[in-house]
């Protein structure tokens, strides 16, 4: 059967290194991005390079409308999917609780909640037994700020995470019988430029001493272990939490 996954926010960072990974394991990948066209395009193109099939389709995940268009494409061009990795998402600078209005926190939870809401249900749509689909795996993309909170920094960020594990707990127990299974990949510090959204480009650099393994991560050992969750391999494990953290 054929593979296709969509990969949300896959034009930088841990979306584009899971996206060309899938690609050399057999899937063809559609490359959601927001804004940078350049960036997605250039996925699609070191894909196709080493002879894979991708396409890139913009499309912000909190608009409902755009997840349906971005879905709809996907069908017309690529096919039935068969795995989603729900890793769009943002944080904003640094600060504290009494320093954020509503504007950021709708911002945040727009983006980080609803839009993973949203992709997920799409994807149930066409996954589901229960709607004539196939089966299929979905990976939320969480973070290691879901336990820590990022206080001093995000904590509206880490709350976000916090509600997509549970909303992986939930909808894995919603759909185990309907042939989906639902997991998520919690990041710690790794190496992309979310750091330089949040007003710090060389946060790792600061905080790794307090990272039992000394280092931050690479966004290729983030995408192995959301490959290693879509694939047979991981084929009982559902509504569970892979911490790709060095030890935090």
């Amino acid at each position: 059967m054929k593979k296709v996954m969509i990969v949300t926010g896959g034009s930088r960072g841990i979306g584009a290194a899971t996206a060309i990974l899938a690609a050399e394991r057999g899937y063809d990948v559609c490359v959601n991005y927001l804004r940078n066209q350049g960036a997605a395009n250039s996925v699609v193109s070191s894909i196709e390079q080493r002879g894979g099939r991708a396409i890139a389709v913009a499309g912000d995940v909190a608009s409902e409308t755009d997840v349906i268009h971005l879905f709809n494409k996907v069908d017309e061009q690529l096919g039935s999917i068969i795995a989603l990795v729900n890793n769009a998402g943002f944080l904003e600078p640094q600060m504290r609780l009494e320093s954020m209005d509503a504007a950021r926190l709708n911002r945040v939870f727009a983006a980080n909640i609803t839009g993973s809401f949203l992709c997920a249900r799409e994807a149930v749509k066409r996954m589901s037994t229960l709607h004539g689909g196939a089966g299929g795996a979905i990976v939320n993309v969480s973070s290691g700020a879901s336990r820590l909170g990022s206080p001093g920094e995000y904590i509206d960020y880490a709350a976000s995470k916090g509600a997509i594990n549970t909303m992986t707990i939930g909808l894995a127990k919603e759909v185990a019988n309907e042939g989906i299974r639902v997991n998520a990949v919690c990041p710690g510090v790794i190496y992309t430029d979310i750091h330089a959204s949040g007003g710090e480009p060389n946060r790792i650099d600061r905080v790794k001493a307090f990272i039992p393994m000394k280092r931050g991560g690479q966004v290729i050992e983030v995408a192995q272990a959301i490959l290693w969750l879509l694939s047979d391999e991981a084929s009982c494990t559902t509504g569970s939490f892979l911490d790709v953290t060095g030890g935090i």
